[in-house]
């Protein structure tokens, strides 16, 4: 009896640190290469091309990707655009707003103000990574950055589904 109890203490002490990590939302290589996708089968459908880059929630970079056709410097700065939005955790055309509202914060560390960057949630509402689109029109940018997210099965809001 007490080595049955040792046995499953054992388990559940081996198991617990596992199952919490698993049941944590996070971006992963595979998850990233879904956002990358769901961007680039988005951009061709409207004939474009963007650099995208995809971050973690501790404000790596975990993929990027340059569609044919655009210039180093796109690269770059979907790269701005991701690491501003894993910085302060709000897109960047929030951003944009920001500056006009905050004196002083257009000067701060990572602050871009064109839209493109957007923060990414788990479907429960947890912050997961960014995602930093450019190339296209600010607003195309985030719509394929938006595209990309939700195709995998992930969300561009804090609010739950439900």
């Amino acid at each position: 009896m007490l080595r049955r109890l040792m046995i499953i203490l054992f388990v559940a002490f081996v198991a617990a640190p596992t199952l919490c990590i698993a049941a944590s939302p996070s971006i992963t290589a595979d998850v990233a290469m879904q956002i990358i996708n769901g961007c680039v089968a988005h951009a061709k459908g409207k004939k474009q091309s963007h650099a995208i880059a995809v971050y973690d929630e501790g404000g790596h970079p975990v993929a990027l990707l340059r569609m044919d056709g655009n210039q180093p410097g796109v690269t770059e700065f979907a790269v701005q655009k991701a690491e501003a939005v894993a910085s302060w955790h709000f897109s960047t055309a929030d951003m944009a707003a920001s500056t006009k509202q905050t004196p002083g914060f257009a000067n701060a560390p990572h602050v871009v103000t064109v839209a493109g960057g957007i923060p990414v949630y788990s479907i429960e509402g947890q912050y997961v990574g960014a995602v930093g689109v450019s190339g296209e029109a600010p607003e195309d940018d985030t719509a394929c950055a938006e595209a990309g997210v939700k195709a995998a099965g992930l969300s561009i809001s804090r609010k739950p589904k439900g």
